[in-house]
C-alpha cells in the first residue's frame, strides 16, 4: 500500500466519476414532492412504464411469461444441458440451480397460473394470498426491477462506492465489522425501497466486493424499510401526525438490531469468503501520502475508467433485469404466496405470537393479549401487522405494533421473497431466525419510547 503513487486526477477523469454518480444519487437517493407525497425518481419511472404497458397488455401476463421460461430454461438444463445455454453466462446462470430451487420455481408457476385463472382454491388466489403477490407486488417489482437494473450501475459502477467507502469505512467498520461502501445500500433502502437496497447488495456480493458475511448482514439488517412504506404503516393506524416519534424509535431500534444481530447466530456463522473466490474489494487501509479525499477520488476515477462504452453498459443492464425476472420473480410468487396462505388459514403465526404474551405484559403494554396476535404474523406480510392494529383501540398499542413490523424487515411478501430468490447467502430458516431476533431486540426499545410518547 506504501507503494501506490498518487495519480494525475484531470477534470475529464473527475467528470467520468461524478457525472453518472450524480445521476445515480439524483434518481435512486434523492426524494421529492409528488401530488403532496414523497417518492423518488426510480419510482416515477416504474410506474410509468408499468402503465404504459398495462394500457396494452397485462403486465400479469408478463410475470407468468417470465415464470414459464424461468422454469423451462432449468427444466431443459437439468436434463439436456445444451451448448446454447452452457455457452452463455446468462442463460447457464439462471437455469443451473439446484433441485430444491427448480421446485420452487415451478411451485410458483403453478401458484401464479392458479391465481391469474382462479384455479383451485380460494384461499390460493384470493386477494389476501396470491393475489396480493401477484397484482400487488410482482407486477410493480417487475417494472422496478426493469428501471433498477440500468439505474444501479450509476451507483456501482462509477466510483461513488468507492470514493464514499473510504470515509465511511471509519464508521462501518469498527461499529457494524462492514465496509464502508455498505451504507449506501443502506440510504439507498430507507429513501427507495427494500429491494433495491436488497438488488444493490447481491450485485455487489456477485462481483466480489461483499464477502458472504458482508452480504447477509447487508441484506437482512441495512435493507430497511422505505420512509414512504412507513407512510404507509402508520395510515393503517391513523396516526400519521406521529410520524417524528416513530420513526425515531424506529431508526434507533434498527440500530441496536444492527448492532446485536451480526454478532449473534446465524449471521455470525457466515464465513468472511467471497462468491466464486473473485475478490474485488479494495484494500481499506489508507496509502500513505495520501487524504482520505485524494485517495477516494482516485480509486472512483479508476473505477469509473474501467467501465466500457454504452453497449456493454446496456448489456450489463440487459444482464441484471433478466437474471432479476427469470431468477427471482418465480420465487417471490411461491415463496410470498404460501406464507400469506399460512397466514390466512391456518392459527400458526398465532401460536407463534404467544410466547411474546408475557413479555408484552412485563412492558405493561395495554391490550397485551391483542397485541401477541400481531407479533409474528409480519413475516408473512408487513402490512398485515398494522390492518390487525387498527382494531384495537389502545392507540399506545397501536404505535408499538406498528413500529415493531417496520423493524422486523423480514417479510416473505417482499423481502424475505426477494433475499431468497438472489444468490445471497441466506436460507429461509434463516430469515425465520432472524424475523424472531428482531422482534425480541426492538420490542423493548419500542416499548420504552412508546411509554414516553402516551
Amino acid at each position: 500500500m506504501d507503494n501506490i503513487k498518487k495519480e494525475k486526477i484531470t477534470t475529464s477523469r473527475i467528470l467520468r466519476f461524478l457525472i453518472p454518480s450524480i445521476l445515480g444519487v439524483l434518481l435512486l437517493m434523492t426524494p421529492f414532492k409528488k401530488d403532496g407525497a414523497s417518492t423518488i425518481m426510480v419510482s416515477v419511472i416504474s410506474k410509468g412504464i408499468n402503465a404504459g404497458v398495462e394500457s396494452v397488455v397485462p403486465i400479469y401476463i408478463l410475470v407468468l411469461i417470465c415464470i414459464v421460461i424461468s422454469c423451462s430454461l432449468a427444466i431443459i438444463y437439468k436434463i439436456a444441458k445444451p451448448s446454447w445455454i452452457e455457452n452463455n453466462e446468462l442463460l447457464k446462470e439462471v437455469s443451473d440451480i439446484s433441485n430444491f430451487w427448480l421446485f420452487a420455481r415451478i411451485v410458483g408457476l403453478v401458484i401464479g397460473f392458479m391465481t391469474a385463472f382462479e384455479i383451485g382454491p380460494e384461499i390460493i388466489y384470493s386477494p389476501d394470498t396470491g393475489g396480493l403477490i401477484l397484482y400487488d407486488l410482482i407486477c410493480g417489482l417487475f417494472t422496478i426491477f426493469l428501471v433498477a437494473g440500468f439505474i444501479l450501475p450509476f451507483l456501482t459502477e462509477f466510483g461513488l462506492l468507492e470514493y464514499i467507502g473510504v470515509f465511511l469505512t471509519s464508521i462501518m467498520r469498527p461499529v457494524f465489522n462492514l465496509p464502508g461502501r455498505s451504507a449506501i445500500d443502506c440510504v439507498a433502502s430507507w429513501i427507495g425501497d427494500g429491494t433495491i437496497g436488497v438488488t444493490l447488495t447481491n450485485k455487489q456480493y456477485e462481483e466480489g466486493y461483499y464477502t458472504a458475511r458482508e452480504a447477509a448482514v447487508i441484506s437482512t439488517t441495512f435493507s430497511a424499510v422505505s420512509i414512504t412504506f412507513c407512510l404507509v404503516v402508520l395510515e393503517n393506524v391513523g396516526m400519521t401526525n406521529y410520524f417524528g416519534p416513530f420513526y425515531l424509535a424506529v431508526g434507533v431500534a434498527g440500530i441496536v438490531a444492527a448492532l446485536i444481530l451480526p454478532r449473534i447466530y446465524p449471521l455470525s456463522s457466515k464465513k468472511d469468503v467471497y462468491m466464486n473466490n473473485q475478490q474485488k474489494a479494495m484494500p481499506e487501509a489508507i496509502p500513505e501520502g495520501f487524504t482520505k479525499h485524494e485517495w477516494g477520488l482516485q480509486l472512483a476515477v479508476k473505477k469509473a475508467e474501467e467501465n466500457g462504452g454504452i453497449k456493454e453498459y446496456l448489456t450489463s443492464g440487459v444482464k441484471t433485469v433478466l437474471g432479476l425476472w427469470l431468477g427471482v420473480i418465480p420465487i417471490i410468487m411461491a415463496a410470498g404466496t404460501l406464507a400469506l396462505v399460512v397466514s390466512e388459514a391456518t392459527p400458526f403465526f398465532d401460536i407463534m405470537g404467544k410466547p411474546f404474551l408475557p413479555l408484552l405484559k412485563l412492558l405493561q403494554v395495554p391490550e397485551a393479549e391483542a397485541a401477541s396476535a400481531t407479533m409474528v404474523v409480519g413475516f408473512a406480510d408487513m402490512v398485515v401487522p398494522s390492518i390487525l392494529a387498527a382494531e384495537i383501540a389502545n392507540p399506545m398499542t397501536q404505535f408499538i405494533i406498528a413500529a415493531v413490523s417496520v423493524t422486523q424487515l423480514l417479510y416473505m411478501s417482499e423481502t424475505g421473497a426477494v433475499i431468497l430468490g438472489t444468490n445471497l447467502p441466506v436460507t429461509l430458516l434463516d430469515l425465520f431466525i432472524l424475523f424472531l431476533e428482531r422482534t425480541i431486540i426492538t420490542l423493548p426499545i419500542i416499548v420504552v419510547f412508546a411509554h414516553i410518547f402516551f
